[in-house]
C-alpha cells in the first residue's frame, strides 16, 4: 500500500528530524516501541537486514530489506524478529515531529484520542481515514541507506548552524520520499517496463547487447532509459551489466579450468583483455590471482589485518608489529614471526616472502607502498567500522567465501547472549571509553571507531552523556583534565597508550586528584583492558572486547 502522509503530516516542509536510532533485534525477540516517545512523534521505520513482523491494532505488517514503514504518532506499535531468518533484524527508527498545526485546522479526533491512550486499539474495520500505518519505498536504496547514516551520525549538532544543517538533511530525505510515493508523480508503468529490463539482462548477461537495444525493446528512450534504471539500482546500465557478468566469471574461476579467453565470452565479454581489466576494477586482483587463490593455500602478508585472515583460518606470513603499540598477543600466533611497521625502510626477508599482500588505509603512515613491486597488493577501501563487509571481501579474496558467513554468525550470537547478560546486570549504568597517553586524554565515541560499535551498539550498554555531546561526529576526541572532571560515568574503560612514552609516564594521571575524584574511579569501577585487541578492528578482536566486558562485569 503506497499512500500520502498528507492527512497525518498537513504542511510536511515544516516537519523536523527528533532523532533517529539504529535498532538491532535477534531472531524472535520482540522490540517494543516506548509509547510516551511516541505519542507525539511520528515513526519511519526503515529496514536494512532481517525480516520480521510489525504488530499494530491486531494488524501484523511484514517486515523485510529494503522496506519503509510510516507508524503515525500515539499508535502502539511493536517489531519481531523473524524465526526462520539467518540475518538479525536491523532498522532505523525516525522519529518525526510534524510541526505547528494551521489555524483552524484541528487534529482527528480519533488521533487525539489514541494520543491520550497510546496502548488503545483502533477498530480498523471502522476506521474511515487513512491507515495509521503505510508502506514507502525509496530509490535507489543506497542512497536512502546513505542518508540514514549521516542523519544518525550527526543527529547530535551542538550550534544551531549545525542543527539547521541536519534538519536540511533530513527534508532532504523527506521530500525526496514523498515525492516518490505520491501517486500522482509515479512512473508506474515506466518502472515495470525497467524491472521487466532488469529480468532479461538477468537471463541473457552472456549475450552482446547495447544500452540502445535494451532501452528499445521496452519503448524508452536511451536517456529516459538510463535515468530510470538508475533511479532503481544505483547504477547505470552496463555498470549493472558488468557486474552480473564479472560474478557469473567468478564461478567460472572457482569451478572450472576453462582458459580466461573462453571465459569471457561465456560471460558475455568481447575479448579477454576488456575482461581482465573489468575483473581487476571489480574484484581488485586479476582473475588469474583470484582463481589461484581458490585452488590453494597462499602466502599473505596483511600488517594489522590478521584478525581477517585467522578468522578465515588462514595463517598469514608475518604479523604486524609496533615497538611502542607491542605485539597482537591476542590472535595467539607466536610461531609467526613479527614485521615492525614503525621501522619504514626494513624489507621482507626472502623466507618470508608473500604471494599475496593486503593493505588497510594506514599503508601510506607507514610507507608500506614499498612492498608494491614484491607481490599483488589489495587495499582495503571499506571504514574499519564495517568489518563484516571487510571479513567478506578478504574471503572472496582468499577462497574461503562459505566460512566468513560462519564467522559472523558466531560473533552475532555470542553478542546477542552477552548483550542480554550485561543489560540485567548493568540496568542503564553509565560507560566510557578512554585512552590515555603521556600527552593526551582520548575519550572514544559511541556510534564510530574501535570500542563505540561493540559496548554500545551490539553490547547496548548505555554511553555516558558526555560521549554523546563530545563525540557525536567522531570516532574520538581529545578531552582537556577540566573536562574529564565532568565525565561522571558509573564505569571506565582505559587503555594506555605508549607510544611516545619513557618509564611509564602514559600513567602519571592515575596519580593526580582530579582522576581520583571520578565516581567510576572511588567506586573501584575502573578496567584497564589490553590495548591491542581493544585498539583494533576484526572479530576476533570484537570477541575479546565481549569476554572482556563479561570478565568485568560479572
Amino acid at each position: 500500500m503506497f499512500a500520502t502522509v498528507h492527512p497525518f503530516l498537513i504542511k510536511p516542509w515544516l516537519c523536523s528530524l527528533q532523532g533517529i536510532d539504529h535498532i538491532q533485534v535477534e531472531s524472535c525477540k520482540t522490540f517494543a516501541v516506548d509509547p510516551f516517545e511516541h505519542s507525539t512523534s511520528h515513526m519511519f521505520i526503515v529496514v536494512i537486514q532481517g525480516k520480521g513482523e510489525l504488530a499494530w491494532c491486531n494488524r501484523r505488517t511484514r517486515l523485510a530489506q529494503g522496506d519503509i514503514q510510516f507508524v503515525q504518532a500515539g499508535v502502539s506499535f511493536s517489531i519481531t524478529a523473524s524465526a526462520d531468518h539467518e540475518e538479525t533484524l536491523q532498522f532505523y527508527k525516525v522519529r518525526v515531529d510534524a510541526g505547528p498545526i494551521p489555524c483552524g485546522q484541528m487534529p482527528d479526533q480519533r488521533h487525539e484520542e489514541n494520543k491520550a491512550e497510546p496502548d488503545r486499539v483502533l477498530d480498523i474495520e471502522s476506521y474511515e481515514a487513512p491507515l495509521p500505518v503505510m508502506e514507502f519505498s525509496y530509490i535507489p536504496w543506497g542512497v536512502c541507506l546513505d542518508h540514514m547514516k549521516q542523519l544518525l551520525r550527526y543527529q547530535y549538532a551542538d550550534s544551531l548552524h549545525e542543527q539547521w544543517e541536519i534538519q536540511a538533511r533530513f527534508q532532504e530525505w523527506f521530500r525526496s520520499l514523498i515525492r516518490q510515493n505520491d501517486p500522482h508523480l509515479q512512473l508506474v508503468d515506466e518502472r515495470k517496463r525497467i524491472h521487466s529490463s532488469i529480468r532479461y539482462i538477468e537471463t541473457h548477461y552472456h549475450k552482446m547487447f547495447t544500452v540502445d537495444e535494451l532501452a528499445s525493446r521496452i519503448g524508452l528512450s536511451r536517456g529516459s532509459y538510463t535515468r530510470q534504471f538508475k533511479r532503481l539500482t544505483g547504477k547505470l546500465p552496463l555498470d549493472y551489466i558488468n557486474g552480473i557478468r564479472l560474478d557469473h566469471s567468478k564461478k567460472l574461476l572457482q569451478m572450472t579450468d576453462d582458459r580466461l579467453h573462453d571465459i569471457a565470452h561465456q560471460v558475455g565479454f568481447s575479448n579477454e583483455y576488456y575482461f581482465s581489466r573489468k575483473f581487476k576494477q571489480y574484484a581488485g586482483i586479476s582473475p588469474g590471482v583470484y582463481r589461484r587463490h581458490h585452488r590453494k593455500d597462499i602466502k599473505v602478508f596483511a600488517p594489522f589485518l590478521e584478525d581477517y585472515l585467522l578468522a578465515l583460518e588462514v595463517k598469514p606470513v608475518l604479523l604486524g608489529y609496533h615497538r611502542a603499540w607491542g605485539k597482537q598477543h591476542y590472535l595467539e600466533v607466536d610461531d609467526v614471526p613479527d614485521f615492525d611497521i614503525s621501522q619504514q625502510h626494513s624489507l621482507l626477508h626472502e623466507e618470508y616472502m608473500p604471494e599475496f599482500i593486503m593493505l588497510d588505509r594506514g599503508y601510506q603512515k607507514w610507507n608500506l607502498e614499498r612492498f608494491e613491486q614484491l607481490a599483488p597488493v589489495y587495499y582495503i577501501h571499506q571504514e574499519g567500522e564495517q568489518w563484516r563487509e571487510i571479513l567478506k571481501v578478504t574471503a572472496d579474496l582468499l577462497g574461503k567465501t562459505n566460512r566468513a558467513q560462519e564467522v559472523i554468525a558466531s560473533y552475532e550470537d555470542k553478542a546477542a547472549e552477552a548483550r542480554g547478560r550485561l543489560q540485567r546486570y548493568t540496568r542503564g549504568e553509565t560507560f566510557a571509553f578512554l585512552r590515555i597517553s603521556a600527552s593526551e586524554i582520548t575519550l572514544y565515541g559511541e556510534h564510530f571507531g574501535y570500542v563505540g560499535p561493540i559496548l554500545y551498539q551490539d553490547l547496548g550498554l548505555t554511553p555516558h552523556i558526555c560521549v554523546k555531546k563530545w563525540t557525536h561526529r567522531q570516532r574520538r576526541v581529545r578531552i582537556e583534565l577540566e573536562q574529564l572532571c565532568q565525565l561522571q560515568a558509573d564505569h571506565l574503560l582505559i587503555t594506555f597508550d605508549a607510544l611516545d612514552s619513557v618509564d611509564g609516564e602514559e600513567r602519571r594521571l592515575l596519580d593526580r586528584q582530579e582522576w581520583k575524584q571520578l565516581p567510576a574511579v572511588r567506586r573501584g569501577n575502573v578496567y584497564e583492558v589490553d590495548f591491542m585487541p581493544w585498539m583494533n578492528y576484526g572479530v576476533i578482536s570484537h570477541g575479546k572486547k565481549i569476554d572482556d566486558m563479561l570478565r568485568f562485569m560479572g
